[in-house]
Order: structure tokens, then C-alpha cells, then sequence
């Protein structure tokens, strides 16, 4: 398994964090299975909390497999974080048309790699005022065509009550509920060998949004809205590789 060849840094990291989350949380997961065991896969989870990484991290990593989530190349930049950042293998993510080719050609190499790579479609936490996901950005519907692998889609409950968005409210109780659910790969086999025109890539990712919403609606046993909450165009600020 994976686990077996973390190295050096990856098994600090696990032994930093894994006791803390395990105190933390109090944790229910289902469809660790649909995560496959070997090879490249786009995991695309909803984003409800800046809490939620660490939650969605500790499944993947339940299910054998080490996540490379995407982040703002400035960090890399951040002397002790930036080289452990490279260390334990996640992803700098560029602004800018030049460097948002670079960024899409390091996750290709991160999926021939056999990676399992963590996107956030919505590219933020949501805005939705009920914490319902948004309609997403195409970075993942990109990789997606580009890439072949398989996209499963996670859902993500109760991050939020540990840090919450809309308060900035920071919460340490143990044993706080969290849950996790990933389903089965989706379908987006019509839009194979398609070119990458917007009108496309679009389709794709509101069909990746909706099987996500429909799974954060069984997670917390509510109704999902019956369309995804869009921004305002102005507030959005889609880098050139996500729009």
C-alpha cells in the first residue's frame, strides 16, 4: 500500500496530524471503495469549510491513498512551509496564462504520476448562505478530458462547525461529527475525445456539480436546492486555468 512508502516527510505529516483529527472528530465515512486502490484519479469534493481539507485528507488517506491537494504557489514560496509543502507533494497552483499552463502540465504529471489529486471545483469555500455547493469552475472538468481519469465525487458535512465561514469562528471540542461520503466515478464518457471548447467544459463541470450536490444532500439528509447557487460574475475571479 501507499502507506508503506510514505518516506520521511509524508509520515511526519501523518504523525503530526492524524492523533489530532482522531481526537477532534468524531468521524463517519462511507464509499471508501469508490476511491480506487492504484493509479490517477480527480477526487472532487465540496468546499464548506477552510477546516474541510483536513477531514477530506484523513478519509483519502483511510482508503490507502496519499492526497495532493492544489494551493496558491505563493505559499510555496513561505520559507519551512514552501520546501515541506514540496516535501509531502502538493500541488503550487499559478496565476496568470503563462503560468496556469504550468500548473495544468504539473497535474498531468501528478495523474501519470498514479496521483490522487484533490480539486476543489468551486475554488473557494462556498458562498451559499445554507453552505449548499456552488456552481464550480472547470479546472477539474479540464484534467478530466484531458487526463482520462476518474472523477469521483465527495461530500463533506461538518467542518463547519468547527471553523465556520461565515463567523470566522474557530471551535475546539472533541470528538466534534463529521462525515464523508464518495461516491461512484462519474459518467463523462459522452463528452470523450471532445475538444476543450468552454461550452464543453462547462457541461462537464455542472454535471460533476450536481452528482456532488445530490451527495452533500444524502450527507445531511436535506433536499439540495434545485439549481446551484452562482455568484455574481464580479465576485468570482476565475484564474485562466479554472474559468
Amino acid at each position: 500500500m501507499v502507506r508503506r512508502r510514505l518516506g520521511f516527510w509524508r509520515r511526519f505529516a501523518v504523525v503530526v496530524v492524524l492523533p489530532v483529527l482522531k481526537v477532534w472528530t468524531k468521524r463517519t465515512w462511507n464509499g471508501l471503495e469508490n476511491i480506487p486502490p492504484t493509479g490517477g484519479v480527480i477526487v472532487v469534493p465540496n468546499h464548506a469549510s477552510h477546516f474541510d481539507p483536513l477531514v477530506v485528507a484523513h478519509f483519502i488517506y483511510g482508503a490507502g491513498r496519499w492526497p495532493r491537494f492544489l494551493g496558491k504557489a505563493s505559499l510555496w514560496k513561505v520559507p519551512v512551509l514552501g520546501p515541506f509543502l514540496r516535501k509531502v507533494q502538493q500541488i503550487p497552483v499559478e496565476r496568470g496564462s503563462v503560468e496556469a499552463v504550468k500548473s495544468l502540465d504539473a497535474l498531468i504529471e501528478a495523474i501519470n504520476e498514479g496521483g490522487v489529486v484533490v480539486i476543489y471545483p468551486e475554488g473557494t469555500t462556498t458562498r451559499e448562505p445554507d453552505l449548499w455547493p456552488m456552481r464550480g469552475k472547470t479546472g477539474a472538468a479540464r484534467l478530466a478530458l484531458v487526463t482520462g481519469a476518474p472523477v469521483i465525487p465527495m461530500a463533506n458535512w461538518g467542518a463547519h462547525t468547527i471553523y465556520d465561514p461565515r463567523t470566522s469562528k474557530l471551535k475546539i471540542r472533541a470528538r466534534t461529527p463529521v462525515a464523508v461520503t464518495a461516491g461512484k466515478p462519474i459518467d463523462l464518457s459522452r463528452w470523450q475525445g471532445a475538444p476543450p471548447t468552454r461550452a464543453t467544459l462547462e457541461q462537464m463541470t455542472d454535471e460533476i456539480m450536481l452528482d456532488v450536490q445530490e451527495l452533500v444532500g444524502q450527507v445531511r439528509g436535506e433536499q439540495p436546492p434545485a439549481e446551484l447557487y452562482d455568484r455574481p460574475a464580479a465576485k468570482r475571479g476565475a484564474s485562466p486555468e479554472e474559468a
